[in-house]
């Protein structure tokens, strides 16, 4: 029984713990890749991701991005989706912890926040002390876009400005169209918000908002932080708690009514609230969340939509912020990867099921977190028949 509970202590202590941060669309995507990539390869890693929406999309999208030489039996993901880890209690984030260390016993743990959380709330959970001795929390990592910054909307958002205040290092892409005195402004409202943030400007990234290689000198400087203490955790600070109102529906094949079905029993099958892997198909969810509004819709994979009637529509949602998916098309199956300022598709190999997934902004204009007012009033019953009209 001793060396039983010795050898439990040892899995869960001092393990390094790093935080990915940054706002909807900032580029965490490509950081979080180079720093798997930069992997020693006799090591074992875990990576934990918060999805706002239950469709889960990011897994795969980080999983299929990884470079051939890397073994990706060494990464362990993990993904608690349903809503942000760091605005509901910790329950989900301790299971989900647990399992990743008792399963695996990786030698590092990154986890990536979505991007509409506000990480104080985070950090202080990870200070908490049940986690003290088990996690070892390194420099919180915040990637920040040079486009979004520059437009006030952003600049002014709550939001937006969160994840800057609780970083220890500050990862800058996109910023090719700055000017010196533009980069200057930058780094200026930076220090109003952050005056000991660590700031890296990610060459090759705003150069290639796509491209999921860093230069040298940032993948050097990014390893550092990685065995860099976070002053920032050390604060254990707090953040007000919004809840959530959540609504589901199951979609129907083309041409027949939409029936009401309960989330609850779909999520009570998964702990991790993502939807059922055994839910009927097709499947449609939209939920409130904050100032946004998500939604999501899974496919049976013989479901064939056309591919370019398929990227019109979804660039139609109004006030869209965020649409990812892995959808099987009339030209294979894609993975789609769009932010206002960057629409990226790719080939991908055969799924088991199409998934799509969108963040549209709330038309709340009392609302002063509102990135662009926009009405966002959406029939959804009309959104699924259009999108099964596009089945081939």
């Amino acid at each position: 029984m001793i060396n039983a509970a010795s050898k439990k202590s040892t899995v869960f202590q001092n393990i390094p713990c790093t935080l990915v941060t940054g706002f909807l669309g900032s580029g965490k995507t490509t950081v979080i890749n180079q720093l798997l990539a930069s992997k020693p390869i006799d090591e074992r890693w875990a990576l934990l991701i918060n999805e706002f929406g239950r469709i889960g999309i990011d897994g795969s999208l980080l999983a299929s991005s990884q470079d051939e030489a890397v073994d990706k039996n060494s990464i362990a993901i993990r993904e608690v989706s349903g809503g942000c880890i760091c605005c509901t209690s910790q329950l989900p984030l301790q299971i989900a912890i647990s399992r990743l260390l008792s399963d695996h016993h990786p030698q590092r743990l990154i986890i990536e926040p979505t991007g509409l959380a506000h990480p104080r709330e985070l950090i202080h959970q990870l200070s908490a002390p049940h986690w003290q001795t088990a996690l070892q929390m390194q420099a919180v990592i915040t990637v920040l876009s040079g486009v979004q910054w520059q437009q006030d909307k952003y600049r002014s958002h709550d939001g937006f400005q969160a994840h800057v205040k609780d970083a220890d290092v500050l990862v800058i892409n996109r910023y090719a169209h700055l000017s010196d005195s533009g980069k200057q402004a930058l780094q200026a409202w930076i220090a109003k918000l952050n005056t000991q943030v660590h700031i890296i400007w990610a060459s090759t990234v705003q150069a290639a908002p796509d491209n999921d290689s860093l230069a040298t000198t940032d993948i050097t400087a990014l390893n550092n932080q990685l065995a860099t203490p976070s002053h920032i955790i050390a604060q254990q600070r707090t953040v007000n708690i919004n809840h959530p109102q959540k609504r589901s529906v199951g979609l129907r094949p083309p041409n027949t009514a939409l029936s009401p079905t309960s989330l609850s029993s779909a999520t009570q099958a998964n702990e991790d609230n993502l939807v059922s892997a055994d839910v009927e198909l097709p499947y449609r969810y939209h939920e409130q969340q904050q100032d946004m509004i998500l939604a999501g819709w899974r496919l049976p994979d013989h479901y064939v939509l056309q591919a370019d009637a398929l990227q019109e529509w979804l660039l139609k949602l109004p006030s869209w912020q965020r649409i990812k998916g892995v959808v099987h098309t009339s030209d294979g199956w894609l993975q789609i990867n769009f932010t206002p300022d960057s629409l990226t598709t790719s080939t991908v190999a055969n799924q088991l099921d199409s998934r799509l997934e969108v963040i549209l902004q709330s038309g709340d204009k009392s609302n002063q977190t509102d990135l662009n007012g926009a009405s966002s009033a959406i029939d959804w019953e009309v959104c699924d028949r259009e999108l099964m009209a596009l089945v081939i």
